[in-house]
């Protein structure tokens, strides 16, 4: 049976996956700068016989797209691993710590890149047992917000011909063996929005003759959160947040103008796709009232996580075949954020959490925090687990 082979060439390939985590975590680079990470990437799959092989997008030399066909035509899948480390200064004292100064593998980017790679050595092992092709895709900047790396890469082809698509992300808030996902919204859409306040600037001790954009601006902030309290049904899942606040530059000066910066988290497109309205109609009408002029700008930066019906439903065949069917946990949607999305919105895919988390191990440090650290023991899991999804993936599309 073909998990049994994949099980065992993962075990064969085990030690060079950890080799090749523990050389990505060790010379991290940030958004659209993987470069020496990409040529790694590269090499590996020129001497795994991987074509069509592309280095390099959005106009830099990161990220890896690469394909292998099998003997039998089918479908295209899509495996997705992002690459980017972030800029945090690792606080965690190993032989493989970052090499980079202000610059770390926080999330565990560098796992993925090694699975991916694991996956790809697999394929290439089991080549004649393909019923279509696999396509590899290594995802730069994918922490990069507005400039995501899925969204460029998408315009620029690496979706081309494909018919679906599978990723999982290490996962420390879930405990070790275990695979968390869900059907539909797996993490929540992540937006910016600016309202920019302009009034007449005076002295303090004439309020009268100026016009406050702080007054405004205060009223501003307390009435967005109405949108949640008051608009939306309250079985609906919407954070409006503030981050950001600009105003004056001394207590005895009304200034001229305001800024206010914030973010909004929503697990319903429906949902996101209205919010603009909602802030511009609440920042007009308040700005009105107290005699300012008000400005919205909304910056869309990353969809809604959205996982196929169908595609969990083969990723769940999949866990209970190599990891029994105790391994699965139905997650909770995460209000985090992952362009993953951007690939669910143009074919049908599954995105899930490999659970790596044991305090024993130290690997259940949160996400983005300098004590991070990947539980390499899951490694080989990642493999098994990508590998497995992509045969069952063929299997069921012959059917």
């Amino acid at each position: 049976m073909i998990y049994a082979q994949i099980a065992v060439c993962a075990e064969e390939i085990e030690q060079k996956v950890i080799e090749l985590r523990r050389d990505f975590h060790a010379y991290p680079e940030l958004p659209w700068k993987e470069v020496e990470t990409s040529k790694k990437i590269e090499e590996n799959l020129r001497s795994l016989g991987y074509e069509n092989i592309r280095r390099g997008f959005g106009g830099t030399e990161s990220g890896v797209v690469a394909d292998i066909t099998g003997k039998a035509d089918g479908p295209t899948l899509a495996l997705r691993a992002d690459i980017d480390a972030l800029p945090l200064q690792e606080d965690v004292d190993v032989p493989w710590r970052s090499t980079c100064d202000g610059v770390m593998h926080a999330c565990g980017h560098d796992a993925h890149a090694a699975i991916l790679l694991g996956v790809a050595h697999i394929l290439a092992s089991l080549k004649e047992q393909i019923s279509g092709r696999v396509r590899l895709i290594f995802q730069p900047a994918e922490e990069s917000g507005v400039r995501s790396g899925a969204k460029q890469l998408i315009e620029e082809g690496a979706l081309d011909g494909v018919d679906a698509i599978g990723g999982l992300h290490v996962w420390s808030p879930l405990q070790m063996g275990k695979v968390g996902f869900r059907k539909g919204a797996m993490m929540a859409s992540a937006d910016i929005w600016d309202i920019y306040v302009k009034g007449r600037g005076g002295h303090g001790s004439r309020p009268h003759e100026a016009v406050d954009p702080t007054i405004a601006a205060a009223t501003m902030i307390s009435t967005v959160q109405t949108i949640v309290s008051r608009e939306i049904d309250p079985l609906e899942t919407v954070v409006v947040s503030v981050g950001k606040l600009e105003s004056g530059t001394a207590p005895n000066i009304i200034p001229e103008t305001a800024h206010i910066q914030g973010n909004i988290r929503t697990t319903s497109p429906v949902i996101r796709d209205s919010m603009e309205g909602r802030l511009r109609r609440i920042a007009g009408g308040i700005a009105s009232a107290l005699r300012c002029e008000a400005k919205v700008a909304f910056t869309p930066v990353y969809p809604v996580t959205v996982n196929n019906d169908a595609m969990a439903d083969m990723l769940l065949d999949v866990v209970k075949k190599v990891k029994g069917e105790e391994s699965y946990e139905e997650v909770a949607t995460v209000m985090g954020s992952e362009d993953f999305s951007f690939y669910q919105q143009k074919v049908p895919g599954v995105f899930c959490f490999l659970g790596m988390g044991d305090p024993a191990k130290g690997s259940d440090a949160q996400h983005h925090s300098p004590q991070f650290q990947v539980n390499e023991d899951v490694l080989k899991d990642g493999v098994i687990l990508l590998s497995s999804f992509a045969f069952h993936f063929f299997q069921a599309s012959s059917c």
